[in-house]
C-alpha cells in the first residue's frame, strides 16, 4: 500500500510550490517508506510514496502512459489486474511494468472514468491528463482506502490523509462544529465530511474529474439494495455453494503479492475462516498474528490458541496491556485524524507494528463479515424489537433480548432497566434509521458535554435529518434486516471500522490489510441473499457458519458473539494517567473551546469513584480524550514531516524523462 498527495492548478498555469509537495510526501512516509517519486508540469504536481508489494523492482510511480500523456499515482490493489491486463495486451496496449498500477492506467486510458467498473480490488488513486488538463481522482466501493481533497489558494490539493494537506500554509487548521455533532451521534462522521473544516474526503464509491478549474463528483456504486423479487431464488445449498465458491476465490486473489502475506487470527468465526482456507488450500505455512488482553473480558485467547492447534500455523501475539494502550492512544488519534469513542484501534495499532517488525506487509483480515452476512447483535436486536412493537406491553416478547446480551442480563437488577433502553423509539418501526435509532439516541446525550460555544455553532443542525436526505429512495421499500445493513455499512463500517479502525492503525506501521469479505462479488451477492439464511431465527452468521463447518472447529464454529473491544477507563485513566487529566485541565478544555469544563470535572470526579461506570460514560471518556488529542496535534500544534523523503526517489517531469534524487530532505 502507498501513500499519495498532488496539487492542481485550477484556473492558470504557474509553477508548482515543490517544497510543499515534499513535504505532503514526507509526512506520510509511514504509508510508504520504500520509494518516492514526483511528476511536475505546469499545471500540476503529483508525489507518491510508495510499500512495495508488486513488482518490487519495476513499479515505481508515477506511471505513464506510452506517449506520456497520462499519469498515475495509486495508493491500493486491483486483485483481478491479470485478467484486465491480458485483456489490456489484446487490445494493442504496451506495458513498461508489471504492476496492477499499470494496468488501471491503460483501462483508463481505454474507458475513462467507467473503468471503474472493472476494478475489484482497495484503491484511492488520481489520473493526470496532461493533453485535457483533466484530473481523475477515485476511490473503492467501500472505501478502504482513503482519500482527503480541499481547495487553497487556487488549487486543489489531495491526498491520503489529511496531515498532509495541513503542509499548506494557507490552508486553516479547525475542527468542524458539524463534524463534533455527527461524530457524537453516528461514532464517525457521514460520508465526505472530515472533522475539520474546508477539509473533504472523497466518498467511497465516488469520482472526481477535474476539469477547466471545476469539481465534479460523481457515484459509480453504492450497496446494491434488491426487492423480494429480486432475492436469490434457489436451494440453500446451492447458495452456500456460491458463496463458498467465491469465498475461496476472494482469499486467492488476495494472496498475489511478490512478498509474504500473513492472517490476522482473533479466535472469531471471520478470521479464523480466512486462516484456516488459507492454511488448508493455499500455504500451509503461513504465519497469523493476534491480540490477547490482560483482563479476560476483552480477551479472546482461548479460542485463538484452538485455532492455532487445530491449524498448526506459525502464530504470534502481543499482549495489549492497559499501559501500552494509554501510551499509544494520542499515535492512533494522530494517524486516524478523527475523535473517536472507543480505545479498540489501540490494541490493532500495537498489533500493525508487531506485523511489520516480523517482516510482513502484508495480512488478510476478517471485517466485513458482520456486516453483509448479517452478525452484529443490532440486526437481531432490530429484529427482535420489530417483534416486541407489534405487542409493546408484551412482558415475554422483550426477554428475547437476554438471548443477545446474556452477559448484560445476568444482573436481574438491570433487566427493567435495559429493556426500557430499548423500548424506546420502539413506535418508530416505519422509519428508514429504526435500527440504528436506540444507539444513535444514547450516543447523542454525551453532547450534552458540549461547550456552549460549540453548541451554538451547531445551531439547529440535526444530523439525522441530514442523513435522511442522503439515503437513496428505495431504501425505504427494502425488508429491514437490508435497512440496518445498508446503513452500517455505509456508515459505520467505511467511516470507522475500515478507517480509525483499518488503514490508519495498519499503515502507520506501512502494513496493507486486504479484506475478502468485502470482495465486491461478495457484498453484491450477499445482498441478494434472502434475509432469513442470514439470521435465522437469531442465529447470526448463519449461512457463512454454514459455509465454514469443515474449515472450523465446532467450539469457534458455534462460539458465542463476542464483539471486538479493548478497556477505555482502565487503560486513559489508570493509576492517575497524567497525559488524559491534562489534556482534559480546565485551562486546556477553555482553549479548545469544545467542551464544557464544569460537566467534565463532573465526570471526571465519577471516574475516580471504585464502582463501574456506564457504557455511555466510557464512550465520552474516550469521545473528550480523543477531540483534545485531536485539537492538541492539529490545531494548536502542527504535524511535522519527516526529514527525509524517502531512500529512493524518482523525478518525472512532462516529457516522461527519469532522475534519480538522493535522499531529498526537506529544508
Amino acid at each position: 500500500m502507498c501513500g499519495i498527495a498532488g496539487l492542481c492548478r485550477l484556473s492558470s498555469p504557474r509553477p508548482i510550490d515543490l517544497d510543499c509537495l515534499q513535504k505532503m510526501v514526507a509526512v506520510q512516509r509511514h504509508r510508504g517508506p520504500d520509494e518516492t517519486g514526483f511528476y511536475l508540469d505546469d499545471w500540476i504536481g503529483l508525489g507518491h510514496v510508495r510499500l512495495s508489494i508488486i513488482d518490487l523492482a519495476g513499479g515505481s510511480q508515477p506511471i505513464h502512459n506510452e506517449d506520456g500523456s497520462l499519469w498515475i499515482i495509486y495508493n491500493g490493489e486491483v486483485f483481478n489486474y491479470p485478467d484486465l491486463r491480458e485483456d489490456l495486451l489484446s487490445r494493442g496496449h504496451r506495458f513498461y511494468t508489471t504492476s496492477d498500477t499499470e494496468v488501471i492506467l491503460h483501462l483508463y486510458e481505454e474507458k475513462g472514468p467507467q473503468c471503474l467498473e472493472d476494478l475489484n480490488g482497495q484503491f484511492g488513486l488520481a489520473v493526470w491528463d496532461a493533453k485535457k488538463r483533466e484530473l481523475f481522482l477515485a476511490r473503492d466501493r467501500i472505501g478502504i482506502r482513503p482519500v482527503h481533497y480541499a481547495v487553497v489558494d487556487g488549487q486543489l490539493a489531495f491526498s491520503s490523509e489529511i496531515k498532509a494537506l495541513f503542509q499548506i500554509s494557507h490552508l486553516a487548521r479547525r475542527i468542524d462544529p458539524i463534524a463534533m455533532d455527527q461524530i457524537f451521534t453516528f461514532w464517525t462522521t457521514l460520508p465526505g465530511r472530515t472533522a475539520f473544516e474546508g477539509v473533504h474526503e472523497l466518498p467511497a464509491g465516488h469520482y472526481m474529474l477535474v476539469r477547466n478549474g471545476q469539481l465534479h463528483v460523481h457515484r459509480y456504486w453504492d450497496i446494491p439494495l434488491y426487492p423480494r423479487q429480486d432475492w436469490i431464488n434457489a436451494p440453500i445449498e446451492e447458495i452456500i455453494e456460491e458463496i463458498d465458491a467465491l469465498l475461496t476465490d476472494a482469499i486467492r486473489i488476495r494472496l498475489r503479492a511478490d512478498v509474504p502475506v500473513g492472517c490476522y487470527l482473533s479466535g472469531g468465526l471471520d478470521s479464523s475462516g480466512i486462516t484456516s482456507r488459507v492454511a488448508r488450500r493455499f500455504n500451509n505455512r503461513v504465519k497469523s498474528f493476534g491480540i490477547r488482553f490482560e483482563h479476560p473480558d476483552f480477551d479472546e485467547g482461548e479460542y485463538q490458541n484452538r485455532m492455532v492447534d487445530y491449524l498448526g500455523v506459525d502464530h504470534r501475539e502481543i499482549y495489549a496491556t492497559n499501559e501500552q494502550i494509554a501510551r499509544s492512544f494520542p499515535d492512533v488519534i494522530r494517524h486516524g485524524e478523527k475523535p473517536i469513542l472507543r480505545t479498540a484501534p489501540t490494541p490493532l495499532f500495537l498489533l500493525s507494528r508487531l506485523v511489520n517488525e516480523s517482516g510482513f506487509k502484508v495480512v488478510l483480515t476478517g471485517e466485513g463479515a458482520d456486516e453483509f452476512f448479517g452478525g452484529y447483535n443490532i440486526f437481531r436486536e432490530t429484529k427482535v424489537r420489530r417483534f416486541w412493537a407489534r405487542q409493546p406491553d408484551s412482558e415475554s416478547r422483550p426477554k428475547l433480548l437476554n438471548r443477545l446480551y446474556p452477559y448484560i442480563f445476568k444482573d436481574a437488577r438491570l433487566e427493567t432497566t435495559l429493556q426500557s433502553f430499548f423500548s424506546r423509539s420502539l413506535y418508530k418501526t416505519e422509519s428508514p434509521l429504526f435500527s440504528h435509532l436506540v444507539r444513535w439516541e444514547n450516543t447523542s446525550r454525551i453532547k450534552a458535554l458540549f461547550s456552549a460555544h460549540l453548541k451554538s455553532q451547531i445551531g439547529d443542525y440535526s444530523a439525522d435529518e441530514e442523513l435522511c436526505q442522503t439515503l437513496p429512495v428505495d431504501l425505504g421499500r427494502c425488508d429491514p434486516l437490508s435497512k440496518a445493513q445498508y446503513l452500517e455499512a455505509k456508515i459505520f463500517l467505511s467511516n470507522y471500522l475500515l478507517s480509525s479502525q483499518g488503514d490508519r492503525v495498519a499503515m502507520a506501521h506501512s502494513l496493507e490489510i486486504r479484506l475478502p469479505y468485502l470482495d465486491r462479488r461478495l457484498m453484491e451477492l450477499m445482498m441478494r441473499v434472502p434475509p432469513r439464511w442470514k439470521i435465522l431465527g437469531l442465529d447470526e452468521k448463519h449461512i457463512l457458519k454454514r459455509v465454514l463447518a469443515d474449515d472450523l472447529p465446532e467450539a469457534v464454529l458455534q462460539r458465542p458473539k463476542h464483539p471486538y473491544r479493548a478497556p477505555i477507563r482502565e487503560s486513559l485513566f489508570a493509576g492517575g494517567q497524567s497525559e488524559s487529566r491534562e489534556l482534559l485541565s480546565e485551562d486546556l478544555l477553555h482553549k479548545a473551546g469544545l467542551f464544557d469544563p464544569n460537566k467534565v470535572r463532573l465526570l471526571l470526579q465519577k471516574t475516580e469513584r471504585s464502582g463501574p461506570l456506564s457504557e455511555m460514560d466510557n464512550m465520552a471518556l474516550v469521545g473528550l480524550v480523543s477531540s483534545q488529542l485531536l485539537w492538541s496535534q492539529f490545531v494548536d500544534g502542527s504535524p511535522a514531516p519527516d526529514t527525509e523523503v524517502a531512500r529512493t526517489s524518482v523525478f518525472m517531469d512532462a516529457r516522461g524523462g527519469r532522475d534519480p534524487l538522493e535522499s531529498i530532505r526537506i529544508k
